[in-house]
């Protein structure tokens, strides 16, 4: 197949401001996963105002919105995710987050932001356009279980049939630019925790075992030795800590800590290694402070693994759009997300668009200088458009 004139920069570009403005709105009022009232109302009050329909509510927040067209044609789901994290911006930024400790620093503001304005633009040529398209606006992909709990809902049961598209904004890709890649594209996640028990004491008379604070200090210094070496097409495993909890004075030794973070591979192989490994290491620790350590993996996402057919027509689609030289395919990337449960189940592809601020200040993902430039709304709009009329059509 090859685009049709239904996906044009020109009903993108009809959008555009509007595009900024909602990013503006949706990135100055945060909400982390499962909170996303907010967003989730100003989803359904958009979608509403264009004549798009609820089609189910599988979970709280987020929602699944359908548009037919006016011709005969294929079913295609349309993904964003829509929570933010708990991280306080840099108030540098020249629009920032209204929220104390909470901001958009992955770019889902931008994912909102853009499947709205595909939305609008379909929405003002349905009579012309085919298949039926599917706006699926989803919560909790910060908590690695999002889409589980719609799948849980019984999302699938309105996508019978149908293939995907969606794209993540990144910081480390020049604006204007697209990335992809078929097959295994994004690493999958596990959570952990790790808690650390010893008999806990006074700070004055420190003991030689059982100490918990000293466990923990060991223990996160190895943590990146689970993954050391494992590695797909150039991409590494990652094991690595986000969180630490100890103490109640500053003359207590703890009794308890608790180490958290994520174990991140890309094969089934990977997986079971690194997995050994961990136990291993936790037990060694164990071992050696006179500890124990209680490993527990609570969530899991799978790896993102796009359809051969469905990225090579997306990549069409881009390099009509942008030209061939601003679309590029790239190695495995390091970070998860948890669109991979949907497409355990439909084909699709799952894309980057570059965002990162011409004059170097991006800054990194999940960071408080976390910025991409709004032109990637045009960017990841036509592109998504393009590929999800391409795809409608018979």
């Amino acid at each position: 197949m090859t685009p049709t004139p239904h996906g044009n920069t020109a009903s993108i570009e009809a959008v555009f401001d509007e595009m900024v403005d909602t990013r503006r709105a949706v990135h100055s009022r945060p909400e982390l996963a499962f909170e996303e009232r907010a967003t989730t109302a100003l989803i359904r009050d958009r979608m509403a105002a264009l004549d798009i329909g609820e089609l189910t509510r599988v979970c709280e927040t987020g929602g699944i919105f359908a548009l037919d067209g006016g011709r005969p044609g294929s079913t295609v789901v349309l993904r964003a995710d829509i929570d933010a994290l708990p991280i306080d911006e840099d108030p540098a930024h020249p629009f920032h987050s209204e929220v104390e400790g909470t901001m958009h620093a992955c770019g889902h503001d931008v994912h909102v932001a853009a499947l709205l304005g595909v939305a609008h633009a379909l929405g003002a040529q349905r009579e012309e356009l085919p298949g039926r398209y599917i706006f699926l606006f989803q919560p909790g992909e910060e908590a690695l279980c999002g889409a589980k709990t719609m799948l849980d809902g019984g999302a699938l049961e309105a996508m019978t049939g149908a293939r995907l598209v969606g794209f993540h904004v990144t910081s480390q890709i020049p604006t204007g630019m697209v990335a992809l890649r078929d097959g295994i594209a994004m690493s999958e996640a596990h959570s952990l925790r790790i808690t650390l028990s010893g008999p806990g004491g006074h700070g004055a008379i420190p003991s030689a075992t059982g100490d918990v604070i000293k466990a923990t200090a060991d223990l996160v210094a190895q943590l990146g030795t689970v993954a050391e070496g494992l590695t797909y097409e150039g991409a590494s495993c990652v094991c690595s800590a986000g969180m630490l909890s100890a103490g109640t004075a500053v003359n207590v030794v703890p009794t308890t800590a608790t180490v958290a973070g994520t174990l991140r591979t890309f094969t089934r192989d990977q997986r079971e290694e690194a997995g050994t490994r961990l136990r291993a290491l936790c037990a060694a620790i164990a071992e050696t402070h006179g500890v124990t350590a209680h490993l527990e993996l609570p969530e899991h996402t799978p790896a993102v693994v796009n359809d051969t057919a469905v990225t090579d027509l997306v990549e069409a689609a881009a390099q009509a759009l942008l030209g061939p030289a601003q679309v590029v395919r790239i190695p495995p990337a390091g970070p998860s997300d948890d669109v991979s449960e949907f497409l355990n189940h439909l084909p699709g592809c799952y894309f980057f668009v570059g965002g990162a601020n011409a004059d170097g200040t991006s800054g990194m993902h999940h960071s408080p200088g976390f910025s991409v430039e709004d032109a990637s709304l045009r960017v990841g709009a036509g592109v998504v458009l393009q590929s999800a009329v391409t795809l409608a059509s018979p």
